[in-house]
């Protein structure tokens, strides 16, 4: 009788690496979207929790239709169509932003040209009723750990909405500099953007000491190998 087979991966293992990523900070914890935890999100798109007055998000976005089905199954695709689209010069990492256990968002690294310039962006939601908690403080922080001191990257960029109060001062607060405006449109309508950046170097004396990783090394060895 042949030995009993061994399973390669333990059950909260998966078996593509981006969705075993982790960023653990005392008030919240990143993970690989996986399809449980999206589907745990599932009631809050439909709810419309992940947008805002004034709208925050550009250009075009699943979140803005106005049909909550329709919304949830753009919202969807475009996540599952962003797993495909990896490559080393572009990647995008999308993390569920839970909080005691509970998801209650998004938070999402882009590696755009990231192996000739070490260069990412970052984008997120958050649900209305968590709001107000400095909990956007929080998550960018750890998107940003996990950017400079997970993958190694030189710069993270950000922008948003002139009007978009609370992700221009969490931007102006984490050490950002101003990197200029430029035009995009929101629901069809045009509008100004003010843009951000800041290099490692900008960042380094505000590294953290309470940021946990795991998973990293298996993802980015993942988005290297990719073409």
């Amino acid at each position: 009788m042949p030995p009993a087979q061994v399973a390669l991966y333990s059950l909260d293992v998966h078996p593509y690496a981006p969705l075993n990523v982790t960023v653990t900070t005392p008030r919240i914890e990143l993970r690989g979207a996986t399809d449980d935890l999206l589907e745990e999100l599932v009631p809050l798109v439909r709810a419309g929790q992940a947008d805002a007055d004034p709208p925050p998000f550009d250009d075009p976005m699943s979140l803005y239709e106005s049909d909550p089905d329709t919304r949830v199954q753009k919202w969807l695709q475009a996540i599952w169509r962003g797993r495909g689209r990896v490559a080393s010069d572009f990647w995008r990492l999308n993390l569920v932003v839970l909080i005691d256990g509970q998801a209650v968002g998004i938070q999402d690294i882009i590696g755009s040209d990231f192996d000739t310039y070490g260069t990412v962006t970052t984008f997120s939601w958050l649900a209305a009723d968590f709001r107000g908690r400095g909990l956007g403080r929080e998550m960018r922080e750890a998107a940003l750990h996990l950017s400079f001191d997970g993958f190694g990257a030189a710069e993270a960029a950000s922008d948003a909405f002139l009007d978009n109060a609370g992700s221009n001062r969490v931007s102006e607060t984490l050490g950002y500099e101003r990197n200029g405006t430029d035009w995009d449109t929101r629901r069809g309508e045009p509008a100004l953007i003010q843009r951000w950046r800041i290099t490692r170097e900008q960042w380094l004396p505000r590294r953290r000491d309470d940021v946990a990783l795991s998973g990293v090394e298996a993802c980015r060895q993942t988005f290297q190998a990719t073409s």
